[in-house]
């Protein structure tokens, strides 16, 4: 691995602009079509000091859709996607394990007990994603507070067994919770299975400040995901504490990953497959792997859920099952090739 490679402006730019032309497409695609360029034309008309006077402004109405219901749903999309594949990247760099992903160390699990205690229970549609968000973070902690023991000798795999063991307890009561349950399965399981459902902005606020506090973490710490890379001892002999390094890159990457889990429920292979994908074009430096993982996590997720929403309309596919049939062969094809 290269641990001296630089961040070119070239795929920066590309994949900015997929973000870009996706976005586009998403707040365009729906029951009422508003053409894309109208859209841009709009949105830049909008800035301060920018008068385009556009020949074809949006209509009263466009503007309500496009505002009130397709943009949120396209940001929060962006932003789900770009965290998720940015904590994918950074649990394979810090548990060095091209098959970690989001849900390593009990996420899932966490927020899934977190989601079903709340609708099992009856609350508020709103406050499923708060129970998430705590079940993600709790599951994550305990953890974290089994398998990094100092007398260790490999903490690295404890860290990944303990969260098996969480994992798997919790499911165990999830399943238990479901089984005495089970006329509200149907709700449980369209929200495990991902949905990106918006009524405004508010979402998108509610997980704005992890997801920036998660990205300067993973964006300030991608040298050091390098330098782990090498090794523990070389990391030392380098001035760097790799067990610190490790406790500052995981929290960042779980607050990340509960947040989006909260906000969207499960959604999987987006941060299994797309760190690979970038890895597999631009080579193994995390310098590179994890600012483009984040713009290009934005991207896929956006693509997907316009296919959720276009390919069966007016029904809509659970954006999990989009991003399942999109990335099982991906990765499959990687195992089959021998890049993991």
């Amino acid at each position: 691995m290269s641990t001296r490679a630089r961040l070119r402006p070239t795929p920066v730019l590309v994949c900015a602009t997929s973000v870009v032309v996706a976005a586009l497409i998403g707040a365009a695609l729906g029951p009422v079509w508003i053409a894309p360029d109208r859209i841009l034309v709009w949105l830049v008309d909008q800035l301060p000091w920018v008068d385009l006077n556009p020949t074809d402004p949006l209509t009263a109405v466009e503007q309500v859709i496009l505002l009130k219901v397709r943009l949120p749903r396209v940001v929060l999309g962006a932003v789900v996607g770009a965290l998720l594949a940015g904590c994918g990247a950074a649990f394979q760099g810090v548990f060095r394990n091209p098959l970690a992903d989001p849900y390593l160390l009990g996420a899932a699990a966490g927020a899934g007990l977190g989601a079903v205690t709340a609708i099992t229970l009856g609350l508020a549609s709103a406050l499923v994603p708060v129970f998430a968000f705590v079940g993600s973070i709790a599951a994550v902690t305990v953890a974290w507070l089994i398998g990094s023991r100092r007398h260790s000798a490999n903490p690295t795999t404890s860290l990944v067994l303990a969260g098996v063991a969480v994992a798997a307890f919790l499911g165990a009561i999830q399943s238990f919770l479901l089984q005495q349950h089970a006329d509200q399965l149907q709700q449980v399981w369209a929200w495990m299975m991902g949905r990106l459902v918006v009524a405004g902005w508010s979402q998108v606020w509610t997980i704005i400040p992890y997801a920036i506090v998660t990205t300067v973490v993973l964006i300030g710490g991608r040298r050091i995901l390098d330098v782990l890379a090498v090794g523990d001892d070389e990391a030392r002999t380098l001035g760097l504490d790799p067990r610190k390094a490790r406790i500052v890159l995981v929290l960042a990457a779980t607050l990340g990953t509960a947040a989006a889990v909260s906000a969207a429920g499960l959604i999987g292979f987006v941060g299994l497959v797309v760190p690979h994908l970038v890895r597999l074009v631009l080579g193994g430096s995390y310098r590179v792997i994890v600012p483009l993982a984040l713009l290009l996590g934005a991207t896929v997720l956006v693509v997907a859920d316009v296919l959720a929403r276009m390919v069966m309309a007016p029904a809509e596919i659970p954006i999990g099952v989009v991003t399942a049939f999109l990335g099982a062969p991906f990765f499959a094809m990687l195992l089959a090739r021998g890049r993991t």
